[in-house]
C-alpha cells in the first residue's frame, strides 16, 4: 500500500556531506513514523534516525550531532542530512515507514541507497 523511493546516495570523502531523500506514495495517510536504517557489509541493519508525524526524532548515538532527519508532510518526504561523514558511515541506507492500515500495523522499506565514505 506504500511505496518508498530513495535518492541521494553516493561516494564522498571523509568530512563531506550528503543528503538522502525518501518519498512515500500510495496509502500514505496511515503513516505515523518514517526514518532511516543502514546495513554495512557483513553487519546487521541498524537504526540511524526516525521522525514521527508530530516531529519527535530519534537518533543512533553514532550519528548524533552529525546527522539531521527532517520531513515535509505535505510532500510525504523524509530527508537525512549527513554531515562530517566518516568511513564507518559507509553502508546501504534504507528508508523505512511505519503505518496503520485497516487497523493493522505495517512496515515498509525502500530499496536502499549506497553511501560510501572514503578516507
Amino acid at each position: 500500500q506504500v511505496q518508498l523511493v530513495e535518492s541521494g546516495g553516493g561516494l564522498v570523502q571523509a568530512g563531506g556531506s550528503l543528503r538522502l531523500s525518501c518519498a512515500a506514495s500510495g496509502s500514505v495517510a496511515g503513516i505515523y513514523r518514517m526514518g532511516w536504517y543502514r546495513r554495512a557489509a557483513g553487519q546487521q541493519r541498524d537504526l540511524v534516525a526516525t521522525i514521527t508525524n508530530g516531529g519527535t526524532t530519534n537518533y543512533a548515538d553514532s550519528v548524533k550531532g552529525r546527522f539531521t532527519i527532517s520531513r515535509d508532510n505535505a510532500k510525504n518526504t523524509v530527508y537525512l542530512q549527513m554531515n562530517s561523514l566518516k568511513p564507518e558511515d559507509t553502508a546501504l541506507y534504507y528508508c523505512n515507514a511505519e503505518g496503520l492500515s485497516q487497523y493493522r500495523k505495517n512496515t515498509y522499506w525502500g530499496q536502499g541507497t549506497q553511501v560510501t565514505v572514503s578516507s
